[in-house]
């Protein structure tokens, strides 16, 4: 391994930890950004960058522009034959970790790509969530405008589809099933090219999984399981590349290409019929009350429900909420995801329309409902000192 000095000497409590892999048409973009943050004092913000298997100028670039940024940076260079993405982003960020805890920070890890543009507040917007409880931050993401305009149209529209579908079943789930650390409006993508996590929260599920294909989507997935608290943060927002040769296997690359190839290919899993979307976030719901009251085990009738055995019933109620809901969907036959195809799309909207306008009433009416009892008594008591009673 090789190091470029650092800028300086820091002490940062917040770290960008940024893989890189063949980047010399984008890196210096990424940097730009990133040094462009606004809201935050000098030299509390530090910058790492791994800099892995590079066979083009990307060490070169890096190395040449590294001194005019004003945040602290270290840079490693690393070559290893059995790099994959999982590896790359994981090293980067165990370095962010180490820094913090040299610095004796609690801190925060930030996550971004070399191929990706961070708004300037992107660090502020991150801290804020934190600041207000979140343990991670998972931000959401766009196409760079300009090399999404290449992209055969059908995909773009496609696109604009799933988001709008996606947009409306994450809606039912946060109103059927809410988070009060997620509330709506929220929005489930997990992506590396933009997470936050603090320092305690990172080291307490071991840090990002080292596997070669979809490692944040997992890493979401370990904080929520373990019971840490995930925003999924509307307000944070990163330009991607809508390239369709990427550097990591499986990547937003590889999608945009065989979205390209393959028009009719399914679509994310979560994106199921919405009827069945629904019944999904009922049984969470009920499954979340049963568990926080104790009942898992005392009646195993919502596993026979779920097509689930007693041994694994009884195992699963011992188990902590969110690994009890991870387990459950994982080995119940009735859970499994069973994504839609973008056909099925303009339908699919049209009734999670409908759906969702009733969930809203419903919950008003819920709401108004519960007021009222919260009230009566009060009133009745009122009342009842109006008339001489009591």
């Amino acid at each position: 391994m090789t190091r470029v000095p650092n800028l300086a000497a820091a002490t940062p409590d917040a770290v960008i930890a940024v893989p890189v892999r063949n980047e010399e048409e984008r890196i210096a973009a990424c940097l730009r950004a990133i040094d462009a943050q606004v809201g935050h004092v000098p030299g509390s913000l530090g910058l790492v960058l791994f800099l892995n298997n590079c066979t083009d100028r990307t060490v070169e670039i890096v190395t040449a522009l590294v001194p005019s940024l004003s945040l602290p940076v270290r840079v490693l260079v690393e070559n290893f034959a059995g790099a994959h993405a999982g590896w790359a982003r994981r090293r980067a960020m165990d370095a962010a970790a180490a820094w913090l805890e040299d610095a004796g920070q609690a801190g925060i890890i930030l996550s971004t790509d070399a191929d990706s543009r961070v708004p300037t507040d992107w660090v502020a917007r991150n801290r804020a969530a934190i600041r207000a409880g979140a343990d991670a931050v998972a931000g959401r993401v766009e196409l760079d405008a300009a090399e999404a305009a290449l992209l055969p149209p059908s995909l773009p529209a496609r696109g604009r589809l799933e988001d709008l579908y996606d947009a409306l079943i994450t809606e039912a789930e946060a109103r059927i099933d809410p988070d009060p650390h997620d509330p709506w409006p929220c929005h489930r993508t997990a992506i590396g090219a933009t997470l936050a996590v603090t320092r305690s929260a990172y080291r307490a599920v071991g840090g990002m999984p080292e596997i070669p294909l979809g490692e944040d989507g997992a890493f979401i997935a370990r904080l929520i399981t373990q019971g840490l608290r995930v925003r999924h943060a509307t307000d944070v927002c990163v330009t991607i590349s809508a390239r369709l040769a990427g550097r990591a296997p499986g990547g937003v690359a590889d999608t945009i290409r065989a979205r390209c190839e393959e028009p009719d290919a399914l679509c994310d899993a979560r994106m199921e019929a919405f009827p069945r979307a629904v019944r999904r976030y009922l049984w969470r719901r009920r499954f979340r009350r049963l568990h926080n009251h104790g009942l898992l085990d005392r009646s195993h009738a919502w596993a026979r429900s779920l097509r689930i055995g007693a041994d694994d019933a009884s195992r699963i109620a011992a188990l902590p909420l969110g690994h009890a809901i991870a387990e459950a969907e994982r080995i119940s036959p009735r859970l499994a995801y069973r994504p839609i195809g973008p056909s099925r799309l303009p339908r699919e909207i049209r009734i999670a329309r409908v759906g969702v306008a009733v969930i809203r009433l419903w919950e008003t009416l819920s709401q108004s409902l519960s007021r009222t009892i919260d009230t009566a008594p009060a009133q009745r008591s009122v009342i009842d000192a109006g008339s001489g009673r009591g």
